[in-house]
């Protein structure tokens, strides 16, 4: 039959979802559940001298305040921990670290009384200077260990940088900042903890069901094995619900405490800040070449921000140290601490601002040699992965070049600056690579065969509405032999065979892959037992001569003689037949780069006596293995072309110099695409066969579509305008 995995079928959670019967983390209907809402700190240093909390406990309905004063005391937090792990706050003494950390957590019959009470808790403050700009003390800039989660040393080189610049015919070098960005995802975090004795189980919007409980439960010092975490469904996350933040220990504390269920769900404004960001960066990017466009050198030095109590590194570099086969490459980097909070994984972390700053300086570079940037890219085409000297496991991006400058029309592109004039507009074209590494972890699958014939198929893995309940159905059904409507898929439960965090563009590989393992093991199994069976047509059959096909065993040699799975599950009187499996990647990890490549193209207007500018145009073609879902892969690539658009003109969290607050922690102020501001978008599919990335041929595509389209967008605002910004986001009061 037609295999259901690369097929455009439509979400199978979509009814669900639609009709609002899919139930979020602050929906779910937990008894006699007690409503908690954050205290924050309003300075971004000091003390919490005192906190008056008597007015907060006569209020209606108000059951608990805890504060640093009377908060249980927890067991001294173990060192270590997973990439995601952040050092949390707790209530555990009255130091404040930055603006908006929780310091109090008031407990009331309802959300509306939770949050009455919380206003009337008076909080004397003891400040301290402190420093909330990044530029302001960029010479207190240190080296980390590592660059980013994956281990990658901080620094590198290779060859002679300042050799590569004194071959080069033409060198351009520049600083390339970007702002700090906040993860808006539609749904806010939140959590619900129930105690059953010793036993805990947690709803939580979160992007690792395992990796939550392993935190909590060392935390609050209890084995694993007694947290259940359960996440059926996220509204999106963006790598913010990828660690486990304050407010759920603080949920979980206040739910034993209190002995009745809590849910905590934070406000809008309590999200900017205490749950992570992307840091402020500061980019130099120098790239050296001969008068034919041949890379010489390639520098690539970023500083970024951390907490002053924790860190994390935005790894800017990565790309220039694979993408371009200089000779002479060298990247560094460098953090400031300033008295914010953490700063944490967002999507493309480290690929997204580090491709900005370096598909900016390929675009200068061009024009510097009168070179179309398309041609330029081509010239620097990196046969091999240029740091580790390895082949790449595939890689497609001469056809995404190709088949992205051929739908846009970019050879019909006027190459002077300031040229294609329309009424007020000055209208100009701009492109970039697009790059995102293919992950995969560890994981695990189960699927068993129930009576009636249809499979069930279990994974803890996470859906952050990405679709990877539907894919995963797919996987599911072609690895079994069943239609996709005989295929139920369940994730999001701890109780389920363990998988990694949703982040990384990891899970269709690591995940899907687990499934369509435990999928082709049940599916043995099955053939063996009608093999064996005297009473079935197939009896006597190899097992390589039978197929399972809709449900139905079935003869190769003679597909007339063919017997339905439930008839021989009703035959042999089993209620189920089970498979797992475990995914583990192997030594092709250490043989190959495995990277997602792509290329994307846009076309702005800018009005020529006020400098608004409007994306009018977007092409991005991908390349990424085998795509599992052709309908909800666009959806997730035009979704981050989209987050582009944002990065490029619009998003920035704007933090008082005076106050050390943010000022625009709300959606009518931190500025996000809306439709009127979303073009028309073409995403190009490139096909791409690579027989090392994963089981299931998937490369991942949650990030990579944010990769190239910022870039492409500010190169074209050149093209247009003549004028070149270097500071994101481009606002028109920085064009006129």
């Amino acid at each position: 039959m037609e295999t259901s995995v690369s097929q455009p079928i439509n979400r199978v959670d979509g009814p669900l979802k639609v009709t609002g019967r899919a139930l979020y983390t602050a929906e779910h209907p937990v008894p006699n559940v007690a409503h908690a809402v954050l205290i924050m700190s309003t300075i971004p240093k000091g003390r919490a001298a005192s906190m008056d909390t008597s007015a907060a406990g006569k209020s209606p309905g108000v059951l608990r305040v805890f504060t640093p004063f009377n908060a249980p005391k927890l067991p001294p937090s173990p060192s270590g921990g997973s990439p995601t792990s952040r050092k949390l706050n707790l209530l555990q003494d009255d130091q404040i670290l930055y603006s908006n950390q929780p310091i109090g957590l008031v407990l009331a019959d309802t959300f509306e009384n939770a949050t009455r009470g919380a206003e009337l808790v008076h909080i004397r403050y003891a400040p301290q200077p402190f420093n909330v700009v990044l530029d302001k003390d960029l010479n207190s800039a240190f080296t980390p260990e590592k660059a980013g989660a994956g281990g990658d040393p901080a620094n590198s080189s290779r060859g002679d940088h300042q050799a590569g610049v004194a071959a080069a015919a033409a060198y351009s070098e520049h600083l390339y900042t970007t702002p700090i960005q906040t993860h808006n995802p539609m749904e806010p975090h939140a959590t619900i903890a129930v105690w059953e004795g010793s036993k805990l189980t947690l709803y939580d919007a979160t992007q690792g069901v395992f990796s939550d409980r392993q935190r909590v439960a060392q935390v609050l010092g209890i084995p694993p094995e007694d947290v259940r975490v359960i996440s059926p469904y996220i509204g999106g996350g963006f790598g913010s619900k990828g660690p486990t933040w304050s407010h759920v220990v603080l949920a979980a504390v206040a739910a034993r405490e209190l002995n009745r269920p809590v849910k905590l769900v934070l406000t809008r404004e309590q999200m900017f800040g205490a749950i992570g960001f992307r840091g402020r960066t500061h980019q130099t990017v120098g790239l050296g070449s001969s008068s034919q466009g041949n890379l010489t050198a390639i520098r690539h030095d970023t500083i970024d921000q951390t907490s002053s109590f924790d860190q994390f590194v935005e790894p800017c570099g990565l790309q220039a140290r694979m993408l371009y086969p200089s000779p002479n490459a060298h990247t560094t980097h460098k953090l400031v601490r300033l008295d914010l909070g953490t700063p944490s994984f967002m999507r493309a972390p480290g690929e997204c601002p580090g491709n900005y700053a370096l598909e900016c300086a390929m675009d200068e570079l061009s024009y510097s040699l009168k070179l179309d940037p398309l041609a330029l890219r081509l010239k620097n085409y990196a046969e091999e992965d240029p740091e580790k000297k390895r082949p790449w496991s595939s890689k497609s991006l001469r056809e995404c070049y190709r088949a992205g400058a051929e739908r846009f029309g970019w050879s019909k592109r006027n190459p002077a600056v300031r040229a294609t004039p329309e009424g007020h507009y000055l209208v100009g074209q701009g492109m970039a690579t697009a790059c995102y590494p293919a992950r995969r972890s560890e994981s695990n699958a189960i699927a068993t065969l129930r009576p009636d014939g249809t499979a069930l198929v279990e994974a803890g893995t996470q859906d952050l509405g990405t679709g990877t309940y539907t894919i995963m159905t797919q996987i599911a059904a072609d690895a079994i032999g069943l239609a996709p409507n005989q295929v139920t898929f369940r994730l999001g439960d701890t109780d389920f065979p363990k998988t990694p965090v949703s982040g990384g563009s990891q899970t269709a590989a690591s995940t899907g892959s687990a499934v369509k393992m435990a999928g082709q093991a049940l599916r043995e199994k099955l053939i063996q037992l009608a093999v064996t069976d005297p009473a079935s047509p197939l009896h006597g059959l190899g097992a390589g001569d039978v197929t399972i096909d809709g449900g139905n065993f079935v003869s190769a040699a003679n597909p007339r003689k063919k017997e339905s799975l439930a008839a021989l599950m009703a035959r042999h009187g089993q209620n189920e037949v089970s498979a797992t499996a475990d995914a583990k990647p192997g030594d092709e990890q250490d043989r190959y780069s495995m990277y997602a490549f792509g290329a994307q193209f846009a076309e702005v207007r800018v009005d020529m006596d006020l400098g608004e500018i409007q994306v009018s145009r977007m092409v991005g073609a991908f390349a990424a293995g085998r795509i599992l879902n052709t309908k909800t892969a666009r959806s997730q690539l035009m979704g981050g072309m989209v987050w582009g658009i944002g990065m490029a003109l619009q998003e920035n969290t704007m933090v008082d110099p005076r106050r050390g607050r943010v000022v625009n922690a709300n959606l009518a102020e931190y500025h996000v695409p809306v439709n009127r501001d979303v073009p028309a978008i073409e995403v190009i599919l490139v096909h791409e066969d690579d027989p090392y990335v994963s089981a299931v041929g998937a490369k991942g595509i949650g990030e990579i579509g944010n990769t190239g389209s910022a870039a492409a967008i500010v190169n074209a605002i050149y093209h247009a305008t003549g004028k070149r910004v270097r500071d994101l986001p481009v606002t028109l009061d920085r064009l006129i």
